[in-house]
């Protein structure tokens, strides 16, 4: 198989410092957090405003690379099922997606609503979330 190589373009600021805090998705709670773009990376956020709505993916760096089957949400009394049929963070791949909105942006610190990931995680890519056909 083919090996692919991933930097991180930042990393995530956020007041949740372990997956214990965090809630399973953002919007059951995640507070808001800031994405803080790399120097290198800063000019891709060129004509990002406040209001946009984001997809940003991160790496889950504290995730179960080895995990196939997980129990959906961690509960126990359900039955395993594979990580591919869930939003689980422990995958052979954990590569996060986060649906946020843009509160502020300040330079290179962009602050956004509704991120579960924890303080410290890295930012892969940020993507627009696509509106309609002829929105975009």
């Amino acid at each position: 198989m083919t090996e692919f190589r991933v930097r991180p373009i930042g990393r995530v600021s956020s007041e949740l410092a372990s997956r214990a805090d965090a809630p399973r998705q953002g919007d059951e709670g995640a507070p808001d957090a800031a994405l803080l773009i790399d120097p290198e990376a800063s000019a891709g956020l060129a004509g990002l405003a406040v209001g946009d709505e984001l997809i940003v993916l991160t790496w889950l760096h504290e995730a179960d690379r080895a995990a196939l089957s997980v129990h959906p949400r961690g509960d126990r009394d359900r039955p395993a099922q594979g990580v591919f049929t869930t939003r689980s963070p422990d995958r052979p791949n954990p590569v996060g997606l986060h649906r946020v909105r843009v509160l502020a942006i300040d330079g290179a610190s962009v602050r956004v609503s509704g991120l579960e990931a924890i303080d410290g995680t890295p930012i892969i890519d940020l993507k627009p979330v696509l509106g309609a056909i002829d929105e975009r």
